[in-house]
């Protein structure tokens, strides 16, 4: 019992001889009107006095020891009840160390006074509780051995921390303060968790996935066979579709001629993910005399909240999966994304019905529209110029005023803004910076973004929220940070570039717009850039689209006049070449300084597609500095996806074309990540 209770007692005991002295001055007065009377009253008041302070005496004795008796049996029962609590309880000092533990912590840890609590639950936090920090909540595993078999529980710990000061007395010489240097407690509660984590497990596993499975090239696949081959061909699909369903017991049905729907628990999606989706290189073992391979697009949607949300998810992982390019599977958990595969080329379409139809739309959303912008990404390329001076010209031609958002000429645009501007054939609003493209953006203004679908590189992120009418036209593979709901979306990875897409719109509208030869000019060096020369990622109908530039006044040699460059990019560019570090024999990586010159990722962009040229080499990555953002540019020839590789980092592009920024990192740190993200990739067999 401590001080404060005693005082409180003897108090109350006190009381009664108090109220006796209050007779006093009574018996003063009454001696002045009988002496006799006062003798009395005075012998009964120290009589009443003497017989209060034996009591209080007495009485003081017994209570104490009644209250002692029952703080004890209190404190027996209190005790029993911790010791015996069904809950796990350990009480230990500021630093960890095991002080008390009740018959439920011997159960699951035996005697383990004295010992640091982490020593025998070793998830938990070496400090546990910072000193600022008074209750926290952690789940851990705990094996523990029963024989010679081990057992896993999961545990939910309590930490609550208590204050010594609070229960102790002032003295700093108390045991108990000095036994405690932080004058802290720290009390651990376990909650068994284990059936609920099972049945939460099976609950989890039991929950369905809804996936589609698209066959990507059905109708070019079919032409390219004998018409007596085309039955087999696709029964043979069919089995091993069905087959790679089957195995995970899961249910498979057949919409269309080219498209599945499916269902199967989600305990087997750990499966399919580690045969790494084995059906999208299988299906391409098909062969009955096809000259090209058949591929797939998978999507499976999961967690949703309802059957319908999932089916939901899948719907939009499809949308993915095509946009990128197919050959490739698409998992989304709610706002989570995984890609799978994704190993081979989008096959070229050669109907052009789809490019016919967007052509159609966008003239209808020109025509509604007072105002068109037109923007690309941050430090634009020949392609992006290009394909924003081919929709600034369909623009002109159907009555409307336009612009292109520009804040800065790079050295690999200036020779295609230098050649419109110096022909003043033109407005000189034509090319406007962010503050003007925000003052007359507004929800009469067509915005239309150009060789880029990330709303984070563009020019002017700010534009995509000033008006709802918002086109997308670019030939990168889509990622799940996509420009959100625009109106029209034109994004075609199988393309060589914007400028290809633009061009063939142009030829689809029906005022038939008439490029000028400065135009033309600009589109076809944007193609010509973005290829290589013709080189990568070329088709029919990018031979097409040269040849359609050249009949409106394409002049080569103009071309050329713009792709050429000064000594001091050659000997910038030869430098990062011969500074390239080799890895696994297979991989060039060099980083760039581009100091001095107006576009050093365009530069990095060249190095990287020359070091392709190296024998043995199947995929670059060249780092380029820009204020405080480190550019990649990652080229392949076919054997690596740097798609993926660059998405690690928030990037994309193409199978062989593609790029990433880091922000807020060195150079050389930079390359250490891109190293280490290779190397980490390699051992798991991702690249």
């Amino acid at each position: 019992m401590d001080n404060k209770s005693k005082t409180k007692i003897d108090q109350y005991l006190q009381w009664p001889m108090k109220l006796m002295l209050f007779l006093v001055p009574a018996d003063i007065l009454i001696f002045f009107f009988s002496v006799e009377c006062g003798i009395i009253l005075a012998v009964f008041i120290v009589l009443g006095i003497l017989l209060q302070a034996a009591g209080y005496r007495y009485s003081r004795n017994e209570i104490m020891k009644e209250c002692i008796g029952f703080v004890f049996e209190q404190g027996q029962i209190q005790n029993y009840l911790i010791h015996e609590l069904p809950v796990p309880y350990v009480l230990t000092d500021g630093n960890g160390v095991i002080l008390w533990s009740n018959a439920a912590f011997h159960k699951i840890a035996g005697d383990s006074k004295g010992k640091h609590l982490t020593q025998i639950f070793t998830d938990l936090n070496k400090h546990l509780l910072p000193s600022d920090v008074n209750h926290t909540i952690s789940h851990i595993n705990f094996v523990k051995k029963e024989g010679e078999k081990e057992k896993k529980f999961f545990y939910k710990v309590e930490l609550n921390r208590i204050i010594v000061e609070n229960f102790t007395s002032d003295d700093e010489s108390s045991y108990s303060k000095q036994m405690l240097k932080d004058n802290s407690l720290i009390a651990a509660y376990f909650f068994d968790q284990t059936l609920l984590k099972k049945y939460m497990e099976q609950n989890e596993n039991q929950r369905m996935v809804i996936g589609l499975i698209y066959i990507d090239n059905y109708d070019e696949i079919l032409d390219d066979i004998d018409e007596v081959k085309r039955s087999m061909l696709i029964a043979v699909a069919d089995r091993k579709i069905s087959k790679f369903i089957q195995n995970v017991s899961g249910i498979i049905k057949r919409t269309e001629r080219d498209k599945y729907f499916v269902v199967f628990e989600q305990k087997y999606l750990d499966k399919i993910k580690a045969n790494k989706f084995a059906i999208l290189d299988e299906i391409k073992t098909i062969n009955l005399g096809n000259s090209m391979h058949m591929t797939l697009s998978i999507s499976f949607g999961i967690n949703g909240d309802t059957y319908q949300e999932s089916y939901e998810y899948a719907c939009a992982g499809m949308d993915l999966a095509l946009g990128r390019g197919g050959d490739q599977a698409v998992i989304k958990d709610r706002d989570e994304i995984s890609y799978f595969g994704g190993n081979c080329e989008m096959v070229e379409k050669n109907t052009r019905v789809k490019a016919r139809v967007k052509a159609h739309a966008l003239k209808e959303l020109m025509e509604s529209k007072e105002n068109v912008v037109i923007m690309a990404h941050k430090i634009p390329d020949p392609d992006a110029m290009g394909a924003a001076v081919g929709l600034y010209r369909l623009g002109l031609s159907l009555g409307r005023k336009a612009h292109i958002v520009m804040n800065e000429i790079t050295i690999s645009v200036r020779p295609i803004v230098d050649s419109l501007s110096k022909s003043g054939e033109y407005d000189e609003d034509m090319f406007i910076n962010n503050e003007r493209a925000m003052e007359i953006t507004d929800d009469n203004t067509l915005l239309i973004v150009v060789d880029v679908n990330h709303a984070n590189y563009t020019e002017c992120e700010e534009l995509l929220c000033r008006t709802k009418t918002v086109v997308i036209l670019d030939h990168h593979r889509k990622s799940k940070d996509m420009i959100k709901n625009p109106v029209l979306s034109y994004v075609e990875p199988y393309a060589s570039s914007t400028c290809e897409l633009v061009a063939e719109i142009l030829q689809y509208v029906d005022s038939k717009p008439k490029l000028k030869p400065m135009e033309a000019n600009a589109m076809y060096f944007g193609m010509l850039v973005d290829t290589n020369n013709f080189v990568n990622k070329t088709g029919v109908r990018t031979f097409e689209t040269a040849a359609y530039l050249k009949r409106n006044g394409a002049d080569l040699t103009m071309v050329r006049k713009m792709s050429r460059e000064s000594m001091d990019t050659y000997r910038i560019r030869s430098k990062a070449i011969s500074q390239a570090d080799i890895l696994y024999d297979h991989f060039a990586i060099t980083t760039l300084v581009g100091i001095g010159v107006d576009s050093p990722t365009v530069i990095g962009a060249q190095v990287a597609n020359e070091l392709l040229d190296i024998d043995g080499i199947e995929a670059s990555f060249v780092l380029t500095s820009v204020e405080e953002r480190v550019y990649v540019s990652a080229r392949s020839i076919d054997e690596i996806n740097v798609q993926r590789i660059m998405e690690e980092f928030g990037g994309g592009g193409h199978l062989t074309v593609a790029g990433a920024q880091l922000v807020d990192v060195s150079l050389e740190a930079a390359k250490e990540i891109i190293i280490e993200t290779l190397r980490n990739m390699k051992e798991k067999g991702d690249i």
